[in-house]
């Protein structure tokens, strides 16, 4: 399913979209945080990229662990040590893997949602990034076929756009009670483009949404 050469593409093509969609996710995290979310995000996926680029891994697991690493000393704020934590947590569940199966695959996400969950602080309904990787978690524990990877974007997808009528319980968001519902989590949309590029890079065939149409 996910090997170490699709794993390259997939943080090039997230990369690029999230260079893409950096406005838009700017916009949306000034709306209920600190307005930086999109450039935070953009910088260290950049990053890193070129890094993949410049020194390919052998194993997925070795090259989330090169994200993981990149991430931390190149993202500020919240979404900084989430992501890293993310990747680290596909680092350990993945090491030594060329390539990835529907289960390895399954048990990576389950991983990481655990680690955004221990070091967050947050659960389902708070309006944070879990509200998209809870529900692709389940998703991918009911189902382990490939065609479930199709699935996993609609769910992120529309788990992320779910958030808009949300009122915030973590972060800075928090402190806006009820004003901060009708916005778009900005950790939510980020987390839903990973899951189109990921799923793309493996599998092709992934429709990309119109976010700033839809999340704005």
């Amino acid at each position: 399913m996910l090997t170490t050469e699709t794993f390259a593409t997939f943080i090039a093509n997230y990369a690029r979209r999230l260079a893409d969609l950096q406005e838009t996710l700017n916009t949306l995290d000034n709306n209920i945080g600190d307005g930086d979310h999109g450039t935070n995000m953009a910088r260290g996926f950049k990053a890193a990229a070129e890094q993949l680029a410049a020194k390919p891994a052998t194993d997925v697991g070795g090259a989330c662990n090169t994200v993981g690493m990149a991430l931390l000393g190149s993202v500020g704020g919240a979404s900084g040590p989430l992501y890293a934590t993310v990747f680290m947590r596909f680092a350990t569940a993945w090491k030594g893997m060329t390539s990835v199966d529907a289960t390895n695959f399954a048990a990576g996400i389950a991983a990481a949602l655990e680690g955004l969950q221990t070091r967050g602080k947050a659960d389902v309904g708070d309006k944070t990034m879990i509200d998209v990787w809870h529900p692709v978690n389940q998703t991918l524990q009911n189902v382990r076929e490939t065609t479930t990877l199709q699935a996993i974007v609609e769910t992120a997808d529309t788990a992320a756009l779910a958030t808009k009528q949300r009122i915030a319980k973590k972060g800075r968001a928090a402190y806006l009670g009820e004003r901060s519902a009708g916005h778009c989590d900005p950790g939510s949309i980020s987390s839903a483009v990973l899951f189109e590029e990921l799923v793309d890079a493996t599998i092709g065939g992934v429709e990309r949404k119109p976010w700033p149409k839809l999340a704005l």
